[in-house]
């Protein structure tokens, strides 16, 4: 038996060109929100840090609880 062969040809087209967009797959989408989640939740939770620190060791009560509050947000951990 002979071997078939496919044979294609290119025909330019004259219409309107159309822009193809490929879309990104949802598990990238989802690792990629879920990482800079993590990383905003880190970078918070260290300013609160510092400056709940920093309020201590000046002895500014009323700083030390405006940031203390605003820290229990992120003690569910």
């Amino acid at each position: 038996m002979k071997k078939q062969k496919i044979v294609y040809q290119f025909f330019r087209y004259n219409g309107k060109k159309v822009k193809a967009k490929r879309e990104i797959t949802f598990e990238l989408r989802l690792s990629s929100r879920l990482l800079l989640d993590e990383i905003c939740f880190n970078y918070n939770k260290a300013y609160l840090e510092k400056q709940i620190n920093r309020s201590i060791d000046e002895g500014n009560k009323s700083e030390f609880l405006k940031w203390s509050k605003a820290y229990k947000t992120f003690l569910w951990e």
